[in-house]
C-alpha cells in the first residue's frame, strides 16, 4: 500500500483529535525529498539520465562519443551490447570508458575507421537495486559521396519549350540539401517559372532567351561533415524564335492523374506539383474532403509545394492540386495516409514503496498501427526473469501487491510498431525506512506579536511518518485551534502572542521508529513611535524641531531615520539630530515639506510624518489672491484592469475660483520620479474615471488652476498596479542592414517600459530571405534594441519582422519589412572598356555593365580613373596625376572633359557600391589629336632700318602638336590710319628670327603673327612697327646699320632719274586723290581695295574665291568701314589672346553643362581665334563685332 500525504492544510479544532500530520493510503509514487544527507544513504535504483540518440550519425573524421549516464545509489555499474551481443570494451584498445560513467569514447583519430564501429549498441547501468538499460543506439558514420562522373550533353531548345535539368545527387548520411548556383556562387533565380523540386532537379515550365548560360551547377551540401558537392555544369541554349504556340499545363511532376503519399504523425506533410505550359501556369491547392488545417498549413515554392506542419491523422485525406493558365487547367489527386510510429499516453513512473504496500506502473501507447506493448524487467524479458509472487501483468499494466524489498527492480516498458518505438525505466523501489527530520535542531524563530509565525518540520520515512508537535515537552500533543498544519510539516501560528514564546517539539513516527526536533519561538514586541512629529509653520529665519520617540523591544536595537520629502536630509549644517529630535536652524522658503521619522529592527520599520510650512515675517497679510491651494485627500475607486475612478478635495481656490483640474500620473516601475499628462476636467469636478494600461504602477496626483496660473501638485495617490497583457503594439524603426560582408544586423526601436504591458518583455526576430522558399528563421532576445545574424550570404535582400512579447503574450503579427545583408566590395571589373575621342579635348568611354549579382552591394556608380601619361610631342615623364569622375547610377558611358591636346592617356573603369569600389577594367589608352596652338609667346621687333625690319618671337607656350610653319601676315599704315595691301609670308616651324627687307622708308607697318599645325591655325599676336627716315629722322638702335643706310640714301638722292621719277609719283598721286575725291561724292559701289584702307585688321576682309582679289562692300550702314587702326601701346608690349579652354566652350551658348553624372549635355565643338582672312579661307561676312574685336 503507498502513502500520500493529506490535503495542504488542515485546522484542529479543540476537543478533537491530536495536532497531527494523518497519511491516507493512495496508489501514488512517494516523494523523496532532495536533501543530500538523506540521498547519500537512501538505496535507489539506477536511472538513465543521459544517452545518444536513437539514430547517432557519427562525423567519421571525429572520436565516436556514446553517452550512458545514470544515478543510483549505490553507484551503478556499467556495460554494453554491440548487435545484441556483449561488448567487451577491455580487448579494444581504441575504446574507453569515462570513470563513473557509462559513456563510451572510440579514438578513431589515432587509428581505426568509423565504419568498423557501425551497429546497434546499448547501455546497462545495474546495481544491487536493479538494472536500467537505453534505448537501441544505432551508430552509422555520416557519407558525403562524391557525384558520379558523367558527360553531359548541351541542351539546345526553342524559345517556350518546358525543361527539367536533373541534379541526382549522391545518396548520402544523412541525406545532402540541394541547391542550384553558378560558377560564381550566385544562387539561380527562381520564380513562378522557375524552380527546384523537392528531388532537387531544376524546372522550367517555359524557357526564354535569357536562360541561355553554361553554368546550371547543381550542389548538395552535407550539413554532418560541413562539405559541398558539385555537378559538372549544365550548358543550355534557348534559341529565339519567331513565333512560340501557347499551351495549356501538364504536370511536369508527379506522373499521372493520382499518386499516393505517406507521412508519420508529427512529421512535415509536404505535396508538390510542377508543371509547365505557355503562358506559365499558377498552382492552387484544395483538400477534397475538408478544408486545409489553420495555422498549420503553409505554401512553399511559389504555391508549388504544400506543407502542413505538425500533421495528425485528421490531416489524411485526398488533396488536389490545379494547374491553370490562360489556355486550361489540369488537375492530379494526392492520396495521404498518415501513419504514427507509437507516442505516449501515460509513460511509466517510478514507485516507492513501503514493504506490504500495493502500486501499479501503467505504459500506455498509441500509434498508427497500434502499437505492442512489451515489459522487460532488469533488462530482461519479462517472461524469462525471475519470478515475482507479488507482480501480475495486465496488459499494458502491472499490478504490484504487498511488496517486499526484494521487490526492487527496473522495469522496461517497450512500445513499438513498424515505425519505430518508445523505451520507459520505472523503478520499483521498496524502502523501510525510519522516519528522519531534515530541518535544523535548535532552530531560532523571532516574530513580531500579533503576526504569522511558521515552524518548519521537513521529514521523510518509509512508511511515511506522522507528524505531531508538542510544546514545551508536555506530555500531549497540540489541541488547540490556533495552529495549522501544512502538509510539508510546517506548524503555523496565525496570530502570535506573547504567550506563544517556547520551545516547539516535532515528532515524526512510523512502525519502523520515531524522530524529534526542536525549534525555538521569541515573541517580540513591535516597534511604536509614542511621541510623533508634528505639523509646524515658521516664519522665515526662525527655527523649528521635530520630535519622535521610540519605544521597542528591550532585545531589538533600533536606528532612528530622518527624510525630508521622502529623501535624504540635505547636507546642511543647519539641520542635527539630537536623541529623539530633529533640528532645522535659519529656516528659509526651502526647508518647506514633510520631515518623516523612520525606526528600523531587524524584524520591523515604523514611521511618522509631519509637515513643515515656512511663512513671511509680517503681520496679517491682506487678502490672498494667489493660484490655489493643491488638492489633497486623493482616493482610488472602482478599481478595474483598465480603468480606475479618481477622487480629490479642492484646496482654497485664494479668492481666484478654479476653472479646471490637471491630473497627472507617475508609473513608478517603469519611470519612477517622471509625471506624465494623464486627463483634465472642469473646475466643477472632483472626480475622473481614468483609462488605464496593463502593467502600470500607477500613481496620481491632481493640480488646480485659475486665472492666476496653476497650484502645486497635490500629495500622490496610493499607488494601483495593472494585469498585465500582452504588448499592444510592436518596436518601430526596424532596419535591416549588414555590417559585414557575412551578417545581417536587425535594428528597431524598442518599446518604453510603459509600452510593454507586462513583465518580461522580449522581442521575437525573424528574417528569412525575401526571393527564397525558406522558413522564417526565428530567435527571442531581451528587452534590446539589435540582433545580429551572422553567417549570411553577401548582400541578400531579407525579410524582416520584430515582434514583442511579454511573459502574458504576443503583440500583434508585425508587418515584414526588407533589409539587406552586408555589402561586399564588387567581384567584377567592367567589361568592353573602350574610348571615341569627340575632339582634342573631350573624349566619350563606354563600358558594359557588371553583372548585378557580382556587385554585392547597392549601386552607387562607375569610376573613372584617368590620367596623361606623356605628352606626344615632349615624351617628357612627370608625376601622374591621375583624375576621377564619378558616374551615378547604371550609366554605362561618360564624357571625359578638359583633356590636353596631343597627348597619351590612360584610364580603367571600376563599379562602385556602398562598400568601395570593385577591381579596375585593364588599362585603356587613348590619345588626344593635335589641336591649334596657342599664340606665340612674344613678338618683338627689333633693329629698323631704312628698308628691313628683324622680327624675333617665342614659340606657343602651348603648341597642342607639332608645328609645322609659323604665318607672318602685314600691311603698312599710312598717315591717316587707313591699312594698306596685306603680304602673306610662311616661315619655316624651326625659326624664332626672320628679316623683312625692301619695306618703304620711314612707313608704320601692322603684323600679325600666329603659328599652325596639322589642326590648324592657332590665335594671333599683333605688333607695329615703323622702318627709319633719312638723317633728320630717328636714328635706330642699331648704329652701324643706320650710317649705312644714311650713306644709301645720299647717292639715291644725287641721282637724276630718281628726282624724275619721284616728280611724276608726286603728280600722279594728285590726279589719283582728285579722281577719288570725284567719285566719292557720286556715292555707289566702290572697290574693296579703297575700303580696306580704312580698316585695322584683316581678319574681317572677305576675299573671293576665284582669284584671291578683295571683294566689294555694299554701301549699307552696317557695313561702313571702321576709320581708326589700331595702335601699339607706349611701352610695345603685345596683348596675347586668351586660348585657354573653357568647360563652357564644349557647348553651343549656355548649353554647354554638365550633366549630373559627369557628361556633357549638347553639342561638342572647338573654338579658336580666326586668322585674318585669306584666299578660300573663310567665306563668312565679316562683322562688325568682329571688327571691334580686332582693335581692342
Amino acid at each position: 500500500m503507498q502513502l500520500k500525504i493529506m490535503p495542504k492544510k488542515k485546522r484542529l479544532s479543540a476537543g478533537r483529535a491530536p495536532l497531527m500530520l494523518f497519511l491516507c493510503q493512495m496508489i501514488s509514487a512517494l516523494e523523496v525529498p532532495l536533501d543530500p544527507k538523506l540521498l547519500e544513504d537512501l538505496v535507489q535504483p539506477p536511472t538513465i539520465t543521459q544517452q545518444s540518440p536513437k539514430d547517432y550519425i557519427i562525423d567519421p573524421r571525429e572520436n565516436i562519443v556514446i553517452q550512458c549516464e545514470a544515478k543510483g545509489k549505490p553507484p551503478p555499474s556499467f556495460s554494453w551490447t554491440r548487435n545484441g551481443t556483449h561488448f567487451d570494451i577491455d580487448k579494444d584498445p581504441l575504446v574507453t570508458m569515462k570513470p563513473g560513467s557509462g559513456t563510451l569514447t572510440i579514438n578513431i583519430m589515432s587509428e581505426g575507421k568509423a565504419e568498423t564501429y557501425e551497429g546497434v549498441y546499448q547501455c546497462t547501468a545495474r546495481n544491487e537495486r536493479g538494472a536500467a538499460i537505453s534505448n537501441n543506439i544505432v551508430i552509422r558514420p555520416s557519407r558525403s559521396p562524391l557525384w558520379t562522373k558523367e558527360k553531359l550533353e548541351p541542351i539546345t531548345l526553342r524559345n517556350g519549350q518546358s525543361l527539367v535539368l536533373p541534379c541526382r545527387p549522391p545518396v548520402g548520411l544523412p541525406p545532402p540539401i540541394i541547391f542550384w548556383m553558378d560558377n560564381s556562387f550566385q544562387r539561380l533565380p527562381q520564380s513562378e517559372r522557375v524552380s527546384q523540386g523537392l528531388n532537387g532537379d531544376l524546372y522550367f515550365s517555359n524557357v526564354l532567351p535569357e536562360d541561355t548560360r553554361e553554368d546550371y551547377i547543381c550542389y548538395a551540401r552535407f550539413n554532418h561533415t560541413q562539405t559541398i558537392q558539385q555537378k559538372q555544369p549544365i550548358s543550355v541554349k534557348v534559341i529565339s524564335a519567331k513565333s512560340h504556340r501557347q499551351r495549356p499545363p501538364t504536370f511536369l511532376t508527379p506522373d499521372g492523374n493520382t499518386s499516393r503519399k505517406e507521412e508519420l504523425r508529427g512529421n512535415v506533410l509536404s505535396l508538390e506539383c510542377i508543371a509547365e505550359g505557355l503562358p506559365t501556369p499558377i498552382i492552387y491547392w484544395i483538400k477534397e474532403d475538408g478544408t486545409l488545417p489553420v495555422n498549420r498549413t503553409f505554401y512553399r515554392n511559389f504555391k508549388k509545394t504544400l506543407q502542413i506542419v505538425q500533421v495528425t491523422e485528421a490531416d489524411s485525406g485526398n488533396y488536389q492540386c490545379i494547374a491553370k493558365n490562360s489556355l486550361g487547367a489540369i488537375h492530379h489527386t494526392i492520396s495521404v495516409t498518415v501513419k504514427a510510429a507509437p507516442y505516449w499516453i501515460i509513460a511509466p513512473q517510478n514507485l516507492v514503496l513501503s514493504p506490504e504496500e500495493d502500486g501499479t506502473l501503467i505504459c500506455r501507447a498509441n500509434g498508427n498501427p497500434k502499437p505492442r506493448i512489451s515489459w522487460l524487467s532488469n533488462g530482461v524479458p519479462i517472461e524469462i526473469a525471475p519470478d515475482d509472487p507479488s507482480r501480475k501483468i495486465d496488459g499494458d499494466t502491472i499490478i504490484f501487491s504487498k511488496v517486499q524489498e526484494r521487490s526492487s527492480a527496473v522495469y522496461q516498458c517497450n512500445a513499438s510498431n513498424e515505425y519505430g518505438y518508445l523505451l520507459a525505466n520505472a523503478f520499483v523501489n521498496v524502502l523501510a525506512e525510519p522516519p528522519r527530520i531534515l530541518t535544523s535542531a535548535n532552530t531560532l524563530y523571532q516574530v513580531i506579536a500579533n503576526r504569522p509565525a511558521l515552524l518548519d518540520c521537513a521529514f521523510f520515512g518509509s512508511p511515511l511518518p506522522v507528524i505531531e508537535w508538542f510544546k514545551d515537552a508536555k506530555g500531549s500533543a497540540l489541541r488547540e485551534d490556533i495552529y495549522v498544519l501544512h502538509e510539508n510539516g510546517t506548524l503555523e501560528i496565525p496570530v502570535a502572542q506573547k504567550d506563544s514564546t517556547g520551545t516547539y517539539t516535532c515528532v515524526a513516527r512510523n512502525k519502523l521508529g520515531m524522530a524529534k526536533n526542536d525549534v525555538h519561538l521569541e515573541i517580540k514586541d513591535p516597534t511604536r513611535i509614542i511621541k510623533q512629529p508634528e505639523y509646524a509653520v515658521v516664519q522665515r529665519g526662525s527655527t523649528v524641531s521635530f520630535e519622535c520617540k521610540v519605544k521597542h523591544d528591550h532585545t531589538l536595537i533600533p536606528t532612528v531615520t530622518w527624510l525630508k520629502d521622502h529623501g535624504e536630509l540635505p547636507n546642511d549644517g543647519r539641520f542635527t539630530v539630537d536623541k529623539d529630535y530633529l533640528v532645522v536652524a535659519d529656516v528659509n522658503d526651502d526647508d518647506g515639506g514633510t520631515y518623516t521619522c523612520v525606526a528600523n529592527t531587524t524584524l520591523d520599520n515604523v514611521s511618522a510624518s509631519a509637515v513643515l510650512s515656512v511663512v513671511a515675517p509680517t503681520p496679517t497679510p491682506a487678502p490672498i489672491y494667489d493660484v490655489p491651494n493643491p488638492p489633497f485627500d486623493l482616493e482610488l475607486t472602482d478599481q478595474l484592469d483598465r480603468s480606475v475612478q479618481l477622487s480629490w478635495t479642492p484646496g482654497d481656490d485664494n479668492n481666484s475660483p478654479i476653472t479646471k483640474f490637471i491630473i497627472e500620473y507617475e508609473d513608478a516601475m517603469h519611470e519612477p520620479g517622471l509625471w506624465h499628462h494623464q486627463a483634465e476636467v472642469p473646475g466643477t469636478q472632483t472626480t475622473a474615471q481614468l483609462k488605464l494600461s496593463p502593467y502600470v504602477n500607477y500613481s496620481f496626483r491632481v493640480m488646480a488652476e485659475n486665472n492666476l496660473g496653476r497650484s502645486l501638485p497635490s500629495e500622490a495617490s496610493e499607488q494601483y498596479l495593472t494585469k498585465a497583457a500582452e504588448p499592444d503594439k510592436n518596436p518601430t524603426a526596424v532596419e535591416g542592414l549588414g555590417s559585414e560582408p557575412d551578417n545581417l544586423v536587425i535594428t528597431w526601436k524598442p518599446l518604453n517600459g510603459f509600452e510593454s504591458n507586462g513583465p518580461g518583455l522580449q522581442y521575437k526576430v525573424s528574417w528569412r530571405q525575401k526571393d527564397g522558399d525558406d522558413e522564417w528563421t526565428s530567435v527571442v532576445v531581451a528587452n534590446v534594441s539589435k540582433y545580429i545574424v551572422s553567417g549570411t550570404p553577401t548582400f541578400v535582400p531579407y525579410l524582416i519582422k520584430v515582434q514583442a512579447l511579454n511573459d502574458a503574450g504576443f503583440a500583434p503579427e508585425p508587418a515584414a519589412v526588407m533589409g539587406h545583408s552586408g555589402e561586399d566590395l564588387p567581384m567584377v571589373a567592367p567589361g568592353n572598356v573602350h574610348v571615341n575621342v569627340v575632339n582634342s579635348t573631350l573624349a566619350e568611354v563606354h563600358w558594359d555593365p557588371v553583372p548585378l549579382k557580382s556587385i554585392r552591394g547597392h549601386l552607387q556608380g562607375y569610376r573613372i580613373y584617368y590620367w596623361k601619361t606623356q605628352s606626344s610631342l615632349t615624351r617628357n615623364r612627370r608625376h601622374i596625376e591621375k583624375k576621377i569622375l564619378t558616374f551615378q547610377g547604371s550609366k554605362t558611358h561618360g564624357m571625359l572633359p578638359g583633356l590636353e591636346p596631343f597627348s597619351h592617356y590612360t584610364l580603367n573603369v571600376r563599379v562602385v557600391n556602398g562598400k568601395g569600389e570593385g577591381p579596375a577594367s585593364p588599362d585603356k589608352v587613348f590619345n588626344t589629336p593635335e589641336g591649334v596652338p596657342s599664340a606665340p609667346s612674344s613678338l618683338k621687333i627689333v633693329n629698323p632700318t631704312l628698308d628691313s625690319l628683324t622680327l624675333e618671337w617665342e614659340p606657343p607656350s602651348h603648341p597642342n602638336g607639332i608645328l609645322t610653319e609659323y604665318t607672318l601676315k602685314y600691311q603698312p599704315i599710312n598717315s591717316t590710319h587707313e591699312l594698306g595691301p596685306l603680304v602673306d609670308l610662311k616661315i619655316p616651324a624651326n625659326k624664332t628670327r626672320w628679316i623683312l627687307k625692301n619695306l618703304n622708308i620711314s612707313t608704320r607697318y601692322k603684323f600679325y603673327f600666329y603659328a599652325q599645325t596639322a589642326a590648324g591655325s592657332g590665335s594671333q599676336i599683333t605688333e607695329e612697327a615703323i622702318t627709319t627716315v633719312d638723317e633728320a629722322g630717328i636714328l635706330p638702335p642699331d648704329v652701324g646699320a643706320g650710317k649705312a643706310m644714311a650713306s644709301r640714301q645720299v647717292d639715291i638722292a644725287t641721282q637724276g632719274w630718281f628726282i624724275g621719277l619721284m616728280c611724276a609719283v608726286a603728280l600722279l598721286i594728285l590726279i589719283l586723290l582728285i579722281v577719288c575725291f570725284i567719285r566719292r561724292n557720286k556715292g555707289g559701289k566702290y572697290p574693296v581695295k579703297e575700303k580696306e584702307d580704312a580698316h585695322a585688321d584683316p581678319e574681317i576682309q572677305p576675299m573671293k574665291e576665284d582669284d584671291g582679289t578683295f571683294g566689294e562692300y555694299s554701301d549699307a550702314e552696317d557695313h561702313k568701314p571702321l576709320k581708326k587702326g589700331s595702335r601699339t601701346p607706349s611701352d610695345r608690349t603685345v596683348k596675347k589672346e586668351d586660348s585657354d579652354d573653357s568647360l563652357v566652350d564644349y557647348g553651343e551658348g549656355v548649353n554647354g553643362q554638365f550633366n549630373e553624372d559627369g557628361s556633357f549635355i549638347g553639342q561638342y565643338s572647338g573654338k579658336k581665334e580666326k586668322e585674318p582672312a585669306e584666299g578660300n579661307e573663310s567665306s563668312e561676312a565679316p562683322s562688325p563685332v568682329n571688327a571691334m574685336n580686332s582693335f581692342v
